[in-house]
């Protein structure tokens, strides 16, 4: 395959369900393919492969792993990003607060991410680095505000940060191949914007981490350092970004000025309303929040006031009751709509804050991957459900035409 540098655009199989290897490769050769012939019929297709603890195991024994490489490589196809954010079951059950589990302080989400590593490795193509995006370390409402407990996790999950660059490192020295971990800030997150990535990334990953490879590696400063910003990243969801009102063009920059780069653009689009003054038409839109509160994931609702502030509100259920409330301006909920859907009923979505981003690559090269994840088509509610081949087609073409305009 002639893979060109550059930028590739893919979506996240985490829209299909399935938690077995035999699972995750039925729904690669049922959708992607068709997709593939869609989208990319003359070149080669990245995947965003999603894999979970079980079949990155399975996947991982040579045999397995040649197998898929041949397939890959005999239907033009190529894996140069993995999500490594939910463990475990995705679909068809509950999820919420356990897509969070086990969070970075345990030596399972090490393992997992270790292994993750190993197989991206191993699938990569020359010439192109790979990411594996992860969770934004913990759920901060497990730590209820304790300082200590906070920093004791925050501690511990660096250490285990420390241990899998040690790692990507190590890989780089014998297969060549550059693999960063890319964490994906979102709300309730133990980080969940700018502002905490950056203290976070300052105060201890950079410290911590150099120390552990000067230790254990022998490196010197300067080369640790390089590690640590060559090896974590950021994984910018723009949903999550839009969600918690910060602007893609001050983000970039700020990131930027710390030499922190982005591994990935996840392109996804929440729920939002600018809410009217008159009330009945505020109970309107209850109603048509509350065709999204579904049981399956958490749907995070974040309100803008009339004075600037922002009330934070763990799940859709919970904040429905307070739409009323006067100061209330604006609501935006972490529920991914298709990317290609402006709005719904009397409901909007963040589809501009997408095109913002998608403007700023099109100025600087903030990323080579850009990877739409919208993962909840089978809780969409009804009259925004279709066919799920022609729809993901749909998203991928919709951003295809923002980057390319005529």
């Amino acid at each position: 395959m002639n893979i060109q540098q550059g930028r590739h655009l893919t979506y996240c199989t985490n829209i299909h369900p399935g938690e077995t290897w035999a699972e995750v490769f039925e729904s690669l050769r049922t959708y992607v393919l068709p997709i593939k012939e869609q989208i990319s019929p003359d070149a080669p297709f990245a995947l965003g492969l999603r894999l979970s603890n079980e079949a990155s195991r399975v996947l991982e024994q040579p045999e397995q792993l040649a197998e898929f490489k041949a397939w890959l490589d005999r239907h033009e196809l190529y894996v140069p990003i993995i999500n490594g954010f939910p463990f475990g079951s995705f679909h068809g059950e509950v999820v919420k607060d356990e897509v969070h589990q086990p969070d970075w302080t345990t030596p399972a989400r090490l393992a997992y991410t270790q292994c993750l590593a190993r197989v991206l490795a191993a699938l990569l193509p020359e010439g192109l680095e790979g990411g594996i995006s992860t969770s934004p370390l913990s759920y901060k409402p497990w730590l209820a505000g304790n300082e200590e407990q906070t920093q004791a996790v925050l501690q511990a999950s660096t250490q285990h940060l420390a241990e899998l660059v040690e790692e990507l490192v190590g890989l780089r020295e014998q297969t060549g191949r550059l693999i960063h971990l890319d964490i994906e800030p979102e709300p309730d997150g133990l980080l969940e914007n700018t502002a905490e990535f950056i203290a976070y990334y300052e105060q201890y990953l950079l410290p911590q981490i150099s120390r552990h490879l000067q230790q254990r590696l022998g490196l010197s400063t300067q080369v640790a350092l390089k590690a640590v910003y060559e090896h974590v990243q950021l994984c910018y969801d723009v949903c999550h970004f839009a969600l918690v009102y910060e602007e893609p063009a001050t983000v970039f920059a700020q990131l930027a000025a710390k030499n922190i780069k982005i591994g990935r653009v996840q392109i996804s689009a929440a729920l939002k309303a600018d809410l009217p003054l008159e009330m009945e038409e505020r109970q309107e839109l209850t109603h048509q929040f509350g065709a999204f509160a579904e049981s399956t994931y958490l749907h995070q609702v974040l309100v803008r006031n009339q004075d600037e502030s922002i009330t934070h509100y763990a799940d859709l259920p919970a904040a429905l009751p307070h739409i009323m409330e006067k100061q209330a301006r604006e609501w935006r909920s972490h529920f991914h709509v298709p990317v290609f859907l402006a709005c719904y009923n009397h409901l909007q979505s963040t589809q501009s804050e997408i095109v913002k981003v998608l403007r700023e690559l099109a100025d600087q090269p903030i990323t080579s991957y850009l990877e739409v994840e919208t993962y909840t088509w089978e809780v969409l509610p009804p009259e925004i459900k279709q066919d799920l081949i022609s729809s993901i087609g749909r998203e991928l073409t919709w951003v295809k035409e923002q980057l390319h305009p005529l």
